[in-house]
C-alpha cells in the first residue's frame, strides 16, 4: 500500500540538493563523449584543468582546488602518470610533498579540449552570460556551505 506524505518540504522535486545532484549527473554525462575522445574520465579532466592553469603544483594544492581529499586523488594521478600525461616527483625539500608536472603529451591534450566548453554551452541551451550568472550563484552557495561546515 502506497503512503502519501503531504509534507512539501520533503518532496524530492522541492529539494535544492536533488536539483544540484541530478544536474551534476547530467553534466557529467554531457561531457562523457567529449572526454572519451581524448581518453579522460570526468574526474581526470578536472585534475587536468587545474594543471593546465598552473603546471608544477603539489598534490595538496590540486586537492584544495578540487575540494577533495589528497588520498583519493592518488589513484587518479597515478593513472594520469601511467598515460604519460604528467609526472609525480617527491619534493627535494620535503619528501612528504608530491609535485605534479605536465608532460608534453599532457600539455598537448589541452588543445584537444579547448572546444569542450562551447559544446557544453550549446547543449545547455543557455547563453554564456546566463551560464556565468548561474556559475557565480553556485560559487556563492558553495562558499556559504563551506563556511557552515
Amino acid at each position: 500500500m502506497k503512503q502519501t506524505n503531504s509534507c512539501a518540504a520533503l518532496q524530492l522535486d522541492n529539494q535544492l540538493c536533488f536539483a544540484l545532484h541530478s544536474t551534476s549527473l547530467l553534466m557529467t554525462k554531457a561531457y562523457k563523449p567529449l572526454l572519451q575522445s581524448i581518453g579522460l574520465t570526468y574526474p581526470q579532466y578536472l585534475a587536468m584543468l587545474v594543471l593546465w592553469e598552473g603546471d608544477g603544483i603539489t598534490v595538496g594544492e590540486i586537492s584544495a582546488r578540487l575540494l577533495t581529499d589528497p588520498g583519493s586523488l592518488t589513484p587518479l594521478l597515478k593513472r594520469l602518470e601511467g598515460e604519460g600525461l604528467l609526472t609525480r616527483t617527491r619534493s627535494s625539500t620535503d619528501e612528504r610533498v608530491v609535485e605534479l608536472r605536465l608532460t608534453d603529451k599532457g600539455r598537448a591534450l589541452q588543445q584537444q579540449a579547448e572546444g569542450f566548453p562551447a559544446c557544453i554551452v550549446a547543449a545547455s541551451g543557455h547563453s554564456i552570460a546566463e551560464l556565468m550568472a548561474l556559475k557565480d550563484e553556485l560559487v556563492k552557495l558553495r562558499s556559504k556551505l563551506q563556511q557552515a561546515i
